[in-house]
C-alpha cells in the first residue's frame, strides 16, 4: 500500500514538473502583463491613444522570450470580439518572427520581411518554415484570451508572419531580450502600434536593421533610392493605402 502511494506521488511530482517546465516564463523581458496592457492601450485610438492612420481598430499584443516561448498576451478591448479574433494568433506569429530572424547585432521586423518572401525574392517560402503549433494556439478557455493568465503564456506557439507588426525587443544595454507582435487593423499600422509600443516599454534600443536609418522600421518602396527596389536587398513593404504612412513618418 505505500509503495503504491510513493509511487502515485513520484508520477504526480514528474507530471507537475513537464507541467512546469512547459510553461517556463523565467526568460521573459523584464514587463508585466498590466505594463504591456496599459503601453497598447495608451496607443490606439480606440482606448484614447492616437491614430495609428489604419482603420484605428482594437488589437492584440503578444511579448515572447528570446527562444520563443510566449511570455504575455494582451488586448485593448474589454470584450473578446471588440478585436479580430484571429488576430490574437497572428500576433504571437509576428513576435515568434521577429525573435527567430533578429540577432543580438542586426534586428528585422516582420514588415521588413514582405518582400524578400516573394516569388522570386532571396527569402522566398521562408513563410512556410516554421508553421503555427495548432495544438498551443487553439487551447484553452477563451475567457483567458487576452488576460494575464492566457493559455499562449509558457508555450512555443511557432508560425512565421511576414507583414507588418513583430519587432524586437532590445533593452538599454543593446541586449536582444524577446520579440513583440501586435495584430488587429491593417499590416501597416499594426507596425506604427507596435514602434509605440516598443518604444513606451523602453525596448527600442535597436543596433543595426535594413532601413535607411540603419533600424527595423518598415520601408516603403518609394524610400531609400525611389524606384520601386529601393531598400538594402529589397526589404520593403506595400502602402497598405490609408494613412499610415504619413502616421509613421513621424517616427
Amino acid at each position: 500500500m505505500r509503495m503504491k502511494t510513493l509511487f502515485h506521488i513520484m508520477l504526480l511530482l514528474i507530471i507537475s514538473g513537464i507541467a512546469l517546465a512547459d510553461n517556463d516564463t523565467t526568460n521573459c523581458p523584464d514587463i508585466s502583463y498590466n505594463e504591456l496592457t496599459t503601453a497598447l492601450k495608451n496607443n490606439i485610438a480606440p482606448t484614447g491613444g492616437p491614430s495609428n492612420g489604419g482603420l484605428d481598430n482594437h488589437m492584440w499584443a503578444t511579448v515572447v522570450a528570446p527562444d520563443g516561448r510566449v511570455c504575455l498576451v494582451t488586448r485593448s478591448g474589454d470584450g473578446l470580439n471588440d478585436q479580430w479574433l484571429g488576430s490574437r494568433i497572428i500576433s504571437a506569429q509576428k513576435a515568434n518572427t521577429a525573435i527567430a530572424f533578429s540577432k543580438p547585432d542586426f534586428a528585422l521586423s516582420t514588415a521588413n520581411l514582405y518582400a524578400p518572401t516573394q516569388p522570386g525574392g532571396s527569402l522566398f517560402g521562408l513563410q512556410h518554415s516554421n508553421p503555427v503549433n495548432p495544438k498551443v494556439a487553439y487551447k484553452g478557455n477563451s475567457k483567458k484570451f487576452g488576460r494575464h493568465n492566457d493559455p499562449l503564456r509558457g508555450k512555443r506557439v511557432g508560425g512565421v508572419n511576414v507583414f507588418g507588426g513583430g519587432l524586437a525587443l532590445y533593452d538599454a544595454d543593446g541586449r536582444l531580450v524577446g520579440a513583440l507582435g501586435v495584430s488587429g487593423d491593417t499590416s501597416c499600422a499594426d507596425h506604427n502600434v507596435a514602434w509605440r509600443v516598443r518604444k513606451a516599454l523602453g525596448l527600442d534600443h535597436v543596433p543595426a536593421g535594413v532601413s535607411s536609418a540603419g533600424d527595423d522600421n518598415i520601408v516603403y518602396d518609394d524610400q531609400n533610392g525611389g524606384n520601386g527596389n529601393g531598400a538594402i536587398d529589397d526589404f520593403e513593404h506595400p502602402d497598405c493605402g490609408n494613412n499610415e504612412k504619413a502616421v509613421n513618418a513621424g517616427f
